[in-house]
């Protein structure tokens, strides 16, 4: 098979569908429009189709053997006004898929119509998963708990995300730990309020959560293993009345970005007991929240083995990357959690036609030319996975 030859056929008709899923974009869970678009055209196409999680999509494409392997894209847009001037920029106000996963909801449709033409010739299943909600509260958990991993039973999975970092006709592979773990931290500081004039009637809040905020510092540079990556970030934190007026609260709110997921409790209440002591010891005291957030994301070796594989046969060897780890979060990791598979980026960036700014911007575009691409490597990774011995 001329896996080449046969995406080109379906290039125009993918891209198509990039651009209707753009127009409309819908944040996590609001996913209407987008899933009835995958849930007609997979069952147009034959693939038996269900939804799931709300707003998910499952389509099956049942061949000849035991073996099954599911392939994810996400599907939700982000909170953003899209300031591209191009013809297909989002039609909603505040709407936008800045994180470009309209393309890879496009790129999945387009590999299962060609699989779906194959259908006979597979020496096993494909499951197309259409997630809703990477980028809120998370919607693969939920997919996984409503049983999107059975009937049949997952052997295997991969999934993919754009990167304009990469150039177009290249891919990025990351073995073992490629994503962090991710945990919320919201924090109430509480003290006595009193006049300026009197500091010494009050219990200051915003002395205290400074104090907070600059021992919090020696968490990653004392308590992390420093041959392991991780980030405490406090982003907000908003505190009194006047300035002639000593706050008695103040709010903070913040991150914990870590590789080592085994170690995520203790790091989380050590930060809870530095906030806890130190106003106790300035007389105040806090309320503490921890939300647990995405776990780490770990591509299985063997998997990733077969991605890199296959794209040095498919791309070249100068076009596959083995690229860094990133502190940024993935709910795909709850899937590599129960399955063994890979997570892989693919380029959409273009030097020459200035393609190039950052995911979740509100230029965020992609070199259209990457969904041929993706859409080829899904497809061969799905024939030599199913054709494999292993």
């Amino acid at each position: 098979m001329d896996i080449l030859r046969e995406v080109k056929k379906v290039e125009k008709e993918v891209i198509e569908l990039r651009r209707k899923i753009h127009m409309y974009p819908e944040l996590g869970f609001e996913e209407i429009k987008t899933s009835e678009v995958v849930y007609d055209y997979l069952k147009n196409l034959g693939i038996e189709v269900e939804r799931i999680a709300k707003t998910g999509v499952i389509g099956t494409l049942k061949g000849n053997g035991s073996r099954t392997i599911a392939i994810r894209a996400d599907m939700d847009a982000l909170p953003i006004q899209e300031e591209n001037d191009v013809e297909y920029a989002s039609q909603i106000p505040g709407r936008m898929h800045a994180c470009g996963h309209d393309v890879h909801t496009a790129i999945l449709l387009g590999t299962a119509k060609l699989l779906a033409n194959i259908k006979d010739e597979l020496k096993g299943n494909v499951k197309f998963i259409f997630q809703p909600a990477e980028e809120t509260t998370g919607g693969a958990l939920p997919m996984i708990e409503e049983g999107v991993l059975e009937n049949p039973k997952v052997d295997a999975i991969i999934g993919l995300h754009v990167d304009p970092e990469l150039q177009v006709g290249q891919i990025g592979i990351t073995y073992g730990k490629a994503y962090a773990s991710s945990d919320m931290i919201d924090i109430i500081v509480k003290g006595k309020s009193s006049h300026g004039a009197e500091p010494h009637k009050s219990v200051d809040a915003i002395v205290i959560a400074a104090n907070i905020v600059n021992i919090l510092q020696t968490v990653v540079s004392r308590k992390a293993n420093p041959l392991s990556p991780m980030v405490l970030t406090i982003g907000t934190i908003e505190g009194g009345y006047a300035r002639n007026i000593i706050a008695d609260k103040v709010r903070m709110s913040g991150i914990i970005r870590m590789m080592e997921e085994e170690k995520r409790d203790e790091i989380a209440k050590t930060v809870e007991r530095i906030c806890h002591n130190t106003a106790k010891t300035m007389g105040g005291e806090v309320e503490f929240k921890r939300t647990r957030g995405y776990p780490c994301l770990v591509n299985h070796k063997g998997m990733t083995d077969l991605v890199k594989e296959t794209a040095l046969t498919l791309l070249g060897e100068d076009n596959v990357v083995e690229v860094l780890p990133t502190m940024g979060v993935e709910d795909f990791a709850y899937f590599l959690q129960k399955v063994p598979g890979c997570f892989y980026k693919l380029g959409c960036g273009n030097k020459e036609k200035g393609i190039n700014k950052p995911i979740h911007s509100n230029q965020f575009n992609v070199d259209e030319g990457c969904i041929k691409i993706g859409v080829a490597l899904h497809l061969s990774i799905v024939l030599n996975y199913l054709n494999s011995n292993s």
